[in-house]
């Protein structure tokens, strides 16, 4: 009976291990749940991307609910990440190769023809390819989710380059279309990259990039670029600020390696600073004179775990199976939750996008939300956020938290994306050009 039922469960599956049947009465294999979180939250890009242009949605919210009216204003970061989970997607069988190649080839269609800025997308678009402004003076080029999305490009075309002809048709437009972002605009000749440039209102937003944050990725390429590339200065000077950014600070006995911009007696950030760069760009054995790159991801994911076990607030909910903060949906809106910023919300992508650093505490939180919180789930895998502390969650989804998902578990099942990006010579050419060692 153990066997019938555990083969009903995962039969939409293409996979079920035979760890399934070794399992208690009622409960999948690790294999079986893993392939499960990975094909929903999949799904968001593949069966809730907006129709028009093949991009991921902004937000999909179940319960139909949507500010201004923007349900189908698409995002260029959360596109990368829906990217690369299409071609984990096709390596897992969730859909066929020229299902999936027809459909970035659609997109990288769409993405040639819209709005851009020296090269850059701009943060938000709607289907026509025209911008919708993120906020006043944000309407133009967005250069941290222009990265997220080049990231994507350039893990589809590693993997589509070597295929049929349609396949080489495809690798030759990613190419083509990433190669055209004008990184040396975006120094406005200092040694620093700009997040923001708009036609409009120009340098108005001012935010120079500078300390540790999610923007790592926007430097390596930067260097990267063979057609617009910057100084290496940019990346020691002004990410790095000559070497300031080196942390000597620790919570819980694990070290912090770098200054997380100030966070505060618990020295890290929301837990996206350790997915969005580094779901192509692979840490293991990443290192500089600043950092070893698995050293920082993997322990600020373990201070994370720590904190939330700990549980220093007294938080319902907390404990070593239930933690994780980052940037999500919350009580009162959008936040920025980290360890020293901590309102009660649990968002589930800090947890299982960490699954390449923290498997086992990542798997204890996999099972805990779907086994024991099925309020939680929908259609496309766990909602955005919830707090047990203020008996508050909403079903609905964000991009950039649910597409990290599926890419980053995939690294940790087989490390396809990871090696797909830097299995690319100009990322190699970039990294060596920064004096950072690779394994």
């Amino acid at each position: 009976m153990v066997r019938i039922a555990n083969i009903l469960l995962f039969s939409a599956f293409l996979f079920v291990s035979p760890a399934v049947f070794a399992q208690p009465k009622g409960l999948p294999s690790d294999e079986a749940l893993l392939d499960r979180v990975q094909q929903e939250t999949f799904n968001y890009f593949w069966e809730g991307g907006e129709p028009v242009s093949g991009a991921a949605r902004e937000r999909i919210h179940e319960d139909g609910i949507y500010p201004h009216d923007d349900a189908d204003i698409v995002t260029s970061g959360g596109t990368g990440f829906g990217i690369m989970a299409t071609v984990a997607a096709i390596e897992r069988g969730f859909i066929t190769r020229k299902a999936g190649r027809k459909r970035l080839q659609h997109l990288a269609e769409w993405l040639k023809k819209a709005d851009r800025f020296h090269g850059a997308w701009p943060h938000w678009m709607h289907p026509s390819g025209r911008v919708k402004p993120f906020s006043r003076y944000d309407d133009g080029g967005d250069l941290v989710e222009t990265a997220f999305l080049v990231q994507g490009l350039i893990v589809a075309r590693q993997y589509f380059q070597g295929g049929n002809r349609q396949d080489r048709q495809l690798a030759t437009l990613l190419d083509q279309i990433w190669k055209e972002v004008d990184w040396q605009w975006y120094t406005r000749g200092e040694h620093v990259l700009y997040w923001h440039w708009s036609p409009e209102h120009e340098w108005r937003m001012d935010f120079a990039v500078t300390g540790y944050n999610e923007c790592t990725i926007m430097y390596i390429l930067a260097a990267a670029s063979p057609t617009h590339p910057v100084d290496p200065a940019c990346f020691h000077e002004g990410y790095m600020r000559k070497g300031d950014i080196v942390s000597n600070e620790s919570a819980y006995g694990y070290e912090a390696v770098l200054d997380h911009n100030g966070r505060g007696a618990i020295p890290v950030g929301p837990l996206f600073w350790a997915h969005y760069s580094f779901m192509g760009l692979d840490p293991r054995g990443l290192q500089d004179s600043y950092a070893d790159y698995w050293h920082l991801n993997r322990n600020h994911a373990l201070i994370h775990h720590a904190y939330c076990s700990s549980n220093p607030r007294g938080y319902a909910g907390y404990s070593e199976v239930c933690w994780g903060l980052t940037a999500s949906y919350s009580i009162t809106g959008y936040d920025a939750h980290h360890p020293s910023n901590d309102l009660g919300v649990i968002t589930p992508t800090a947890a299982l996008s960490s699954f390449p650093y923290t498997p086992d505490e990542s798997m204890l939180f996999l099972r805990h939300i779907y086994e024991d919180h099925p309020e939680y789930i929908g259609k496309y895998g766990p909602y955005d956020a919830f707090s047990v502390e203020s008996d508050w969650h909403l079903p609905r989804y964000l991009a950039i938290d649910q597409l990290p998902i599926p890419v980053m578990i995939e690294n940790y099942r087989s490390g396809l994306i990871w090696d797909l990006f830097m299995s690319a010579p100009e990322i190699q050419e970039g990294l060596k050009k920064l004096d950072i060692q690779t394994k």
